[in-house]
């Protein structure tokens, strides 16, 4: 039987303390179950602003997506961890990732280190963070036990692995990396992302639970004419025809229902049940998430 939608939203920008919590209120509004905020420089530092956004709203949850582990020092992380969770009441979900743009690190004065090295990193952040917070001596201690929903976005066979281990919730980026070009990603092809799901599936295959499905949309156009929308992105992915930049599992475009049914569909083909969008299409997708309710 298929999981039941969830939606989030990524917010990105921020202006001031009362123009957050009023993006805040109107994603709540719109029907998103998880306000969440990324990890990268130039952007809100995650996890206050994650607090704001629980204070600022009721029902949806808050989260990080994703924590650049190449940031962060597991025992600090805890710390954070557990204190946004007691500070949000429980609403947390930790998501947590390799990182992709070598920049950051740099401007951070961090080292960036091989793929293999990111994601050795990232494991020993998520193992050294399970031992911790489900520690009775730690303090503080977190609300949701032994710790926070963790989530884990990748594609890469390692990262999977480490997410069939550890992970309530699988993210998917929908892209790849482009060899040699340390910050640029290369959109899935449904087939390609066929492959990836599978691998992942074949991971998990001896776990108690299964794993929620997350995918993370680039593109959401409400529109009447699919193909006049979808020829100005041509631009960016100039490899592919209009038919295939319309099947792309991450863009979304067409009428609500025509996105409605998209979803539907990718959720029968891969079990992605949880979609996250981007903030500019924040207001866009609402109409969407009220043609899913209850679905």
């Amino acid at each position: 039987m298929a999981r039941p939608f969830r939606f989030g939203v990524n917010m990105v920008a921020l202006s001031s303390g009362d123009e957050w919590r009023k993006k805040c209120r109107r994603a709540e509004e719109l029907g998103y179950d998880v306000i969440l905020v990324p990890d990268h420089l130039g952007a809100p530092a995650p996890f206050p602003a994650v607090v704001a956004a629980a204070e600022a709203t009721e029902r949806p949850r808050v989260g990080t997506f994703v924590l650049n582990a190449g940031f962060w020092n597991p025992a600090l992380l805890a710390r954070e961890v557990a204190t946004a969770d007691a500070l949000t009441g429980g609403r947390l979900e930790l998501g947590l990732g390799t990182g992709y743009v070598k920049a950051e690190h740099d401007a951070a004065g961090l080292p960036w280190g091989s793929p293999g090295e990111r994601v050795d990193h990232l494991r020993s952040t998520v193992e050294e963070l399970g031992r911790l917070l489900g520690a009775e001596e730690h303090q503080p201690q977190p609300v949701q036990k032994p710790r926070p929903p963790l989530l884990i976005g990748g594609n890469g066979d390692r990262v999977l692995r480490l997410t069939a281990e550890h992970a309530d919730i699988a993210a998917f980026t929908g892209a790849k990396a482009v060899p040699g070009d340390t910050g640029k990603m290369l959109h899935l092809t449904p087939e390609e992302l066929d492959e990836r799901v599978a691998a992942y599936r074949r991971f998990a295959a001896g776990r108690s639970e299964p794993a929620e499905l997350n995918l993370l949309i680039q593109l959401v156009e409400v529109t009447n004419d699919r193909r006049a929308a979808i020829r100005p992105v041509l631009e960016y992915i100039p490899h592919l025809t209009e038919d295939a930049a319309l099947a792309l599992p991450l863009l979304l475009v067409g009428t609500v229902r025509q996105i409605a049914e998209q979803l539907r569909a990718q959720r029968e083909r891969y079990g992605f049940s949880y979609i996250t969008v981007l903030e500019p299409y924040a207001e866009a997708f609402g109409p969407v998430i009220e043609e899913l309710s209850g679905s």
